[in-house]
């Protein structure tokens, strides 16, 4: 008979439960007969005790469930994303010219994770991207667009429909640090016939205007917008000059997002962006950090390069406080070439997208279960977060990507049928689809910036474009507002069905051994997923 061990936590008939021990558990490395009796491997006897050579897919993996002491709602999604930034979602926007722009952006941090704005745009349009999310919703808005009483209705009007937003600090000088004179809003624009009208005619005047004194806490400038019902509540020094903003808006935004991923200082939603590894990519870099973006990407699709080395190690030199994923990697010593260079993150895939060709095309690449696994494995070591990008299809392809060592996933085609996602719905034979590409394919290389992923060369004799990616089309998948919840709660029970109450809890029981999987046979996988039918109907939430 196995041995037991009493383990605290739940009782029954008044004493703790049982647990077998894990000598009697991984006795089976001796006794096989012992070891089909339990059932289970480990995360070191699928992946390292591998005389069959086999690489492992999500689908090859099955969890073993585990005892439930808590309640869904006690699941911790949070988790790191790079060293220093950590999220309440595990959720990544992949930076495909599909999938995030700013509106894309907006929506994942709002809803805990974050999205990185990709690299097919000049270097302004991506700076301008990330400009969109930073000012989307702001603590203390530091640097707010600002008219004098001698500019027009006319400006007002121009700056509104470029930038979406209708209300202004009127300063003395048209400028942030300006004395106070007052405000406008939409109120008092809506009724202007005369564009040519100075602002000094309309504008609400400063002593009808109440503010705040610069040094009050966020907490309390946010009593003051509640007390006062005003739209926007001013900040200003002993000399009247304006030194912030804050909105009501945004309270509205942290009372209906409460998840949302935000910087401490200045409570602005946190965005990514993607850079490519040329020299004129640190052009670029200077202008997204300018624009205030939390994390840069070096996008490409194999991370282990000089060229990604040499751009990893300027980042880290020239902006130490702004945080650099690198990748992609698939093998440890990919991954340790750029710990090395100072990255602050990992992207872990190759080949492995539902729109990716790599592997059939360069033969190069690994299934993404066991890159996730050793990749996370040795990257822990250098506590080091890892991403695992692509081969998401389901809500039990992120869960296995946590639990084999991932502190967040990226996605694309999971994301790429949403309405946040860029592009237009256009229906075939009656299904509603969006339109879906890799960055290899020759669609996207053909734009701004798109073949940097792949090629490095402008010699003629290499300079021929290699499709590593084709275009299609995904489904209509809704409003992220519904379906990143729903890919949470996912989570939450696929966690909570192996005993896991957080991805922290995870990858420690993967490392202590205490975590275990099976390999499932192609029947399994059949069996595993709807079978037997005529025909069905799949709602997804």
């Amino acid at each position: 008979m196995a041995t037991s061990i009493p383990t605290p936590g739940t009782l029954i008939k008044g004493k703790p439960m049982l647990e077998i021990d894990e000598e009697t558990l991984n006795s089976g490395e001796k006794d096989v007969c012992c070891l089909f009796l339990f059932s289970s491997f480990t995360g070191t006897q699928v992946f390292c005790r591998n005389p069959s050579c086999v690489a492992y897919t999500y689908d090859d993996m099955i969890m073993m469930p585990g005892h439930i002491h808590f309640a869904l709602h006690d699941v911790d999604t949070k988790s790191r994303l790079t060293r220093n930034i950590t999220l309440k979602t595990p959720f990544v926007s992949s930076p495909m010219d599909t999938v995030t722009e700013a509106k894309m952006a907006i929506m994942m941090a709002l809803q805990g994770g974050i999205g990185i704005i990709h690299a097919n745009f000049t270097m302004e349009e991506q700076a301008a991207e990330v400009r969109k999310v930073k000012k989307f919703k702001n603590g203390f808005i530091t640097d707010p667009v600002c008219l004098s009483p001698e500019h027009t209705a006319q400006d007002a009007f121009r700056i509104k429909a470029d930038l979406g937003f209708s209300s202004f600090p009127i300063t003395d000088t048209g400028e942030m640090g300006g004395r106070l004179v007052g405000i406008i809003s939409n109120r008092d624009t809506s009724f202007i016939e005369d564009p040519m009208v100075k602002i000094k005619e309309f504008m609400t005047p400063r002593e009808s205007l109440i503010a705040a004194k610069e040094g009050v806490s966020l907490a309390d400038a946010n009593e003051i917008l509640k007390a006062s019902k005003k739209g926007k509540l001013p900040v200003v020094n002993d000399d009247n000059e304006l030194v912030a903003l804050i909105s009501r808006t945004d309270l509205q935004k942290n009372r209906d997002f409460p998840m949302s991923s935000k910087d401490e200082k200045n409570k602005q939603l946190l965005v990514g962006a993607a850079i490519g590894t040329r020299p004129e990519d640190k052009v670029r870099a200077k202008a997204l950090v300018e624009a205030g973006v939390d994390v840069l990407v070096v996008d490409s699709s194999q991370g282990d390069s000089c060229f990604q080395l040499e751009i990893v190690q300027y980042l880290k030199e020239t902006y130490p406080l702004v945080d650099v994923i690198g990748g992609n990697v698939v093998t440890p010593s990919q991954a340790w070439h750029l710990i090395q260079a100072g990255v602050d993150g990992l992207r872990v895939g190759m080949g492995i997208g539902s729109i990716c060709t790599t592997q059939e095309v360069c033969a190069v690449g690994r299934a993404q279960a066991s890159a996730v696994y050793h990749v996370a494995k040795f990257a822990r070591k250098h506590d080091i977060p890892i991403v695992a990008d692509g081969g998401i299809k389901s809500t039990g392809h992120i869960t296995k990507a946590l639990c084999l060592g991932a502190s967040c996933v990226m996605m694309g085609s999971m994301l790429a049928g949403t309405d946040e996602a860029p592009g237009e719905y256009f229906y075939q034979d009656g299904v509603r689809l969006k339109r879906y590409r890799g960055m290899g394919s020759l669609e996207a290389m053909s734009k701004e910036g798109g073949e940097k992923r792949y090629v490095w060369e402008g010699k003629s004799q290499t300079a021929v474009k290699v499709a590593q990616g084709v275009s299609g089309a995904v489904q209509d998948k809704g409003t992220l507002r519904r379906y990143i919840p729903y890919l949470t709660q996912g989570v939450r029970h696929g966690l909570q069905d192996a005993g896991i109450s957080s991805i922290r809890q995870a990858h420690e029981r993967l490392y202590d051994d205490k975590l275990r999987f099976e390999i499932r046979s192609p029947a399994a996988q059949k069996e595993g997923g709807v079978h037997g039918l005529h025909s069905y109907s799949k709602r997804l939430y």
